[in-house]
């Protein structure tokens, strides 16, 4: 790629005050590799250190294309490893930007068996909680790929890098044809879903910078007992086991809507979904994307992000673009699984947001193995030992619902529901036709009010009388109540925590219900 930079200028361009770690290396009796020192002025196609980060500190790992095409040998893995073990040890995040050919072909077998212990580094560095990014330059392929490049919590790709496994020099040697134009491109890699954002050098440190201030800030204090989030106006209702139109601890009365009249209007076009809730709510947010394995479904959106004082891991269920591109397939709680292993990596707390129509019904989902991905996404998010917090924005449909909601806390808007099926599917299994639709859903106990009587909600949040006609206003108060809830969480007793989020659903149904 034309206008290269080099790992130096990459590293001018991102961090001030730069600080080498790196200790000089000996002479070599390789003529290749002094030859490239001479080239390069670098005595390694590494460089490491650390420097500030608009004002944090920050350690950096970048590969110098120049040198041998930043091809990784013993020396090179030895340093990676020494400056990762040293950000682990002083509790620095680290960035990652490789630009290399993969493992350095002149050292041989022991060249490539050196990929492991760089991955048992990365490994141990983010089992401590620290963050780990990547910016993936171009080129990046073989072993350097397949270890510490694939392994970021966020991964970001330079506009254009040709980054893939297998080089396209060596398939054309292999197979004797040339690989397909187009596959091994920053560009084609982030519609599949392997890397969170293509952005050029320029952008880094902006990107780094939002993602460090969400995934390292430390949460505000706790509230008051009885203080609401940044002294909002009351937002919702506690749960009592009351009905919702028993009066709230505001002193609001909320009214009491049929269950088919909540239902129809969570339909309503005009109803703010996870974005809207997060362009008005959050006050940061780093939108990833996809499984980061090839996969990525428009129906799950997710994102590290800030409301107010406190950080999450937010895994929101988009209807739109399930309306538009299709329902929830595997892939989607693939991607879901993917923010668990980042809330718990990084010990964040994880927020659902529920509104789906229902997952997928089809042979491709049956086939991706839809069932198994609902039981392994609930089994790993009611066992999370970080605090949880699930919303039910609006639709509440079927195995797509169930597989977000086991959390601590569960906040339910006024017109949410939460349902087995979709009520026409109920009211077909049932009645074997869809009029009965209404009064089965009455009957189910699907509406926001039920669901806090039963002990599955604990709060409330009004509608004003309907989200759809107050979609700012009616975000930011569900930004404020997650705020609350999160900040009243990040300061409990986590082992506590588990065990109420346990023992919760472990009694539902057979003792009596769930009071705030």
């Amino acid at each position: 790629m034309a206008g290269r930079l080099t790992a130096p200028e990459l590293v001018g361009l991102v961090l001030d005050d730069f600080r080498g770690w790196d200790e000089p290396l000996g002479p070599v009796d390789d003529p290749e590799v002094a030859a490239a020192r001479r080239r390069t002025g670098l005595d390694e196609a590494v460089i490491t250190g650390e420097g500030l980060l608009r004002g944090r500190r920050v350690a950096v790992v970048a590969c110098e294309f120049g040198f041998l095409a930043g091809s990784i040998g013993v020396a090179a893995a030895e340093r990676v490893v020494r400056a990762v073990e040293r950000a682990t040890a002083e509790r620095l995040p680290l960035l990652a930007a490789p630009a290399s050919g993969g493992t350095r072909m002149q050292e041989g077998t022991v060249a490539f068996l050196q990929m492991v212990k760089i991955s048992a580094a990365v490994a141990r560095h983010k089992a401590a909680g620290l963050p780990y990014l990547v910016y993936l330059r171009d080129p990046t392929f073989g072993g350097v790929l397949a270890s510490w490049g694939s392994l970021g919590h966020v991964t970001a790709a330079e506009p254009g890098a040709r980054i893939g496994f297998l080089g396209p020099r060596v398939y054309r040697a292999l197979h004797g044809e040339a690989f397909p134009e187009g596959v091994q491109v920053a560009e084609n890699l982030y519609r599949h879903g392997l890397v969170d954002a293509v952005l050029p050098p320029s952008a880094l440190a902006g990107i780094a910078d939002r993602a460090l201030t969400i995934l390292r800030s430390p949460p505000a204090p706790p509230p008051a007992p009885d203080e609401r989030a940044l002294g909002d106006e009351p937002s919702g209702q506690r749960a009592t086991g009351e009905e919702a139109s028993g009066e709230e601890a505001s002193g609001e009365r909320l009214p009491d809507v049929p269950a088919w009249e909540s239902i129809t209007r969570s339909r309503r076009a005009g109803r703010p979904g996870v974005r809207q809730l997060l362009r008005h709510a959050a006050t940061d947010v780093l939108p990833l994307s996809g499984t980061g394995a090839g996969e990525r479904d428009p129906g799950l959106y997710l994102a590290p992000a800030r409301f107010g004082g406190v950080s999450c891991v937010l895994l929101g269920q988009d209807r739109r673009t399930q309306a538009d591109e299709g329902p929830m397939g595997p892939a989607a709680l693939r991607a879901a699984r993917r923010g668990l292993a980042l809330a718990r990596e990084l010990d964040l707390p994880l927020v659902t947001v529920i509104d789906t129509p229902g997952a997928a019904l089809s042979p491709a989902a049956e086939e991706g193995g839809l069932a198994g991905e609902i039981a392994r996404c609930l089994a790993e998010l009611v066992t999370l030992e970080t605090p949880t917090l699930s919303i039910i924005l609006g639709q509440g449909s079927g195995g797509g619902a169930l597989a977000l909601i086991p959390c601590d806390r569960v906040l339910v808007a006024q017109h949410g529901w939460l349902s087995p099926l979709p009520p026409e599917g109920a009211s077909a299994i049932v009645h074997r036709d869809v009029a009965h639709a209404p009064r089965l859903a009455a009957a189910q106990g699907v509406r926001a009010a039920d669901l806090v009587a039963a002990g599955i909600a604990d709060r409330i949040i009004a509608e004003r009388p309907d989200a759809a006609e107050e979609p700012r206003a009616f975000c930011r108060r569900v930004g404020r109540e997650l705020e609350r809830e999160l900040l009243a969480m990040v300061h409990a007793d986590r082992a506590g925590l588990l065990a109420g989020r346990l023992r919760r659903y472990r009694d539902l149904g057979t003792a009596p219900a769930h009071v705030a």
